[in-house]
């Protein structure tokens, strides 16, 4: 069960079922595939929302699916980030923080999960599909002027050797990538 102070999320998302519903995770992923997406998805979601929305912003995430070394809370950009953990997934720790919520009429809950769309209407929170409300999210950082793009990934250091030989074998196989004649000199 959450902190009672956690408890006061004004906004709760269902993350993997954002990721599938914003196309974030494309075909093929890699090794890491998963993990850019998990933090393409949050930054897309913080520059959407503004700077008092993020503290009251939960969004959970299946922990067999998780990192290994993330704990089961953490913060990203002021944002509150879950793995269930200590619950068999993310949909059930969602129906925790939902009857947890001692304010569920000023809930938003993000997830086109029916099970998690049934639990918000329980409490008389709000609750949006995914893809609605990513488009929304996109259209209300267009208006504002401040446009985020769609599936940009900047790493800030280059990828694991593992990670490169797996996309040249990858491309080799496709026939993209021929290593005599792309060498560099």
């Amino acid at each position: 069960m959450p902190p009672k102070a956690e408890a006061q999320f004004t906004l709760l998302i269902d993350g993997y079922n954002l990721i599938h519903a914003a196309g974030l995770l494309g075909r093929g992923l890699g090794p890491g595939g998963l993990e850019r997406a998990r933090r393409s998805l949050l930054n897309q979601i913080a520059n959407t929302l503004s700077q008092a929305e993020r503290p009251r912003t939960a969004i959970v995430f299946d922990a067999n699916d998780g990192p290994s070394d993330q704990p089961s809370r953490s913060r990203f950009r002021e944002m509150w980030i879950y793995f269930a953990v200590q619950v068999p997934d993310a949909d059930t720790l969602i129906e925790e923080l939902i009857r947890a919520n001692s304010a569920p009429k000023r809930l938003s809950v993000v997830s086109s999960d029916h099970r998690i769309q049934t639990a918000a209407k329980r409490r008389k929170s709000q609750f949006f599909d995914s893809e609605i409300w990513f488009q929304q999210q996109q259209n209300r950082q267009t208006r504002s002027g401040n446009p985020t793009k769609r599936k940009t990934f900047k790493p800030s250091h280059p990828p694991p050797e593992e990670e490169v030989a797996f996309w040249m074998k990858q491309f080799q196989d496709q026939g993209l990538f021929d290593k005599k004649r792309d060498k560099k000199s």
